[in-house]
């Protein structure tokens, strides 16, 4: 009989969903689940009822209420792991681990780098300046901490004084630019220039209403292929995965508004079809460097343990360049590759604790994730759903019929009521539900994926084009004619 192992997770979506199902595969242990969750998430709710843990809806995910349900079953939880980014930016590990016995799977405080982009651009130029565009941070007094120091970080007295150098700069960038907010947006609150503004007018109130509220980072619009890169460690050596590609694009033909990520593909290997190997080598190069500066001239750094480093990547014809930091697991890139993995991942958890981290493997199959999201996400409506019901049934008879090592399904945004004695399940706001379909090939995934999403039942919607064999044609000629 398999030991015990008593697991907290703390829980946002689809990629917790993921998370867990990792876990549960386990053959070393038998896994019981303490989900701290913002949301009565049904497979949640379900995975922790029936290993005999507890799940708990902790609204806005409080770290003082997710303290508070470590602490009560201290005894009964071995470790922990954090999916959401807000709770790392706000110290979950930091507050758990000084008031429990409890080890978290994450960074501290001090090193979720996602909470500001103009630490993170400090530090990629002291690293690794080659994946770094042209940048400069603006910032009235007291919006930035006094270390973060260097070129591109600049401090003005008033607004006006800001807003008559940010004219100066967005005119020698000739008005390609990239307008972000210098705190965490989980993947929205960036505007571009000729999608979100096309003069300087429009530019100025976009970075006007984002300084007002906090540091404004003004980039050089960069052209290339995108893909997200993500890192596990042991606070001693980093362990990359896979490339993976994004759709941050609420709309078919990557149109509206930044989303969390509508879906991602992953191929059989660990680059995508519009690298190339000097490409894929070259973003593992720069992340090592960028890992080695955050961890500090120490052997091992505890504080930068689980997945410290998720970087966004732009593969341009000058080499890849970092769009963003991250310090948490993607979602939905790590939907791609958890289910593939082939470590025991429980197993694998520990070895990041015990400082001696095992190298992932991936079984060679490809990945497609699709998400299904109410009509409304990723516009500007504030209409209400009148009927919120989710049928997950025919998606999840789906499943079976293909096997878990081909379809998984992984409700995100979405919750368990009780209607006059029936249970049902409703979406919320955000993401409702992943689906990742596994195969040979991108196409093979992707066709797994597309008859999942399309047989959950709801009045939701998808985009269809995730992974689609023109999207990613296109992105091989795109890059092909960038390298001359």
């Amino acid at each position: 009989m398999a030991e015990r192992l008593g697991v907290l997770v703390v829980a946002y979506g689809s990629r917790e969903a993921a998370i867990i199902d990792a876990l549960s595969r386990s053959s070393e242990y038998d896994v019981a689940f303490y989900v701290a969750d913002k949301q009565a998430n049904p497979y949640n709710v379900d995975m922790a009822e029936r290993s005999g843990g507890e799940h708990r809806v902790i609204g806005g995910l409080d770290v003082g209420g997710i303290f508070q349900f470590a602490k009560e079953h201290e005894s009964d939880i071995d470790f922990g792991i954090v999916g959401p980014e807000a709770p790392i930016i706000a110290g979950v590990r930091d507050v758990v681990e000084s008031g429990t016995r409890i080890k978290l799977i994450c960074p501290t405080r001090q090193y979720a780098i996602e909470g500001s982009k103009a630490k993170q651009r400090a530090l990629i130029a002291r690293s690794a300046p080659e994946a770094n565009p042209e940048f400069r941070v603006f910032s009235l007094p007291y919006q930035l901490d006094r270390e973060v120091e260097g070129d591109g970080i600049h401090q003005y007295r008033t607004m006006g004084d800001a807003v008559a150098d940010f004219r100066r700069w967005y005119g020698k960038l000739g008005g390609e630019c990239a307008i972000k907010p210098d705190t965490a947006t989980a993947g929205k609150g960036v505007v571009v220039s000729g999608d979100h503004f096309t003069s300087l007018s429009e530019a100025e109130g976009h970075f006007t209403g984002i300084l007002e509220k906090c540091a404004a980072v003004v980039e050089q619009k960069l052209d290339g292929e995108e893909s997200s890169l993500q890192c596990f460690s042991d606070g001693r050596v980093l362990m990359p995965l896979h490339h993976v590609r994004d759709y941050k694009r609420a709309f078919v033909g990557d149109t509206g508004q930044n989303t969390g990520g509508m879906g991602s593909y992953m191929d059989n290997n660990p680059c995508l079809p519009f690298l190339t190997d000097d490409g894929c080598q070259a973003a593992y190069g720069i992340a090592r460097k960028f890992f080695e500066a955050l961890k500090g001239p120490v052997d091992i750094n505890p504080g930068v343990l689980g997945m410290p480093l998720y970087l966004a990547f732009i593969h341009t014809r000058d080499g890849p360049k970092i769009l963003e930091c991250n310090s948490r697991p993607g979602d939905p890139e790590s939907i791609n590759v958890l289910p593939p993995l082939k470590n025991d991942f429980a197993v694998f958890c520990e070895s990041i604790l015990l400082g001696d981290i095992q190298e992932p493997i991936l079984r060679p199959q490809a990945s497609v994730v699709m998400y299904k999201v109410p009509m409304t996400y990723g516009s500007s409506s504030a209409a209400s759903v009148s009927d919120s019901r989710v049928d997950l049934g025919p998606a999840m008879l789906l499943q079976a019929r293909y096997g878990d090592d081909r379809m998984r399904v992984y409700p995100g945004s979405m919750e368990i009521r009780q209607t006059g004695g029936i249970r049902e399940t409703h979406m919320l706001s955000s993401r409702t539900v992943a689906v990742v379909g596994m195969g040979d090939t991108i196409e093979e995934a992707r066709k797994i994926s597309l008859d999942g999403i399309s047989a959950v039942g709801g009045k939701l919607r998808f985009r269809n084009d995730v992974a689609s064999p023109g999207h990613i044609a296109a992105s091989v000629e795109h890059m092909k004619k960038l390298r001359g």
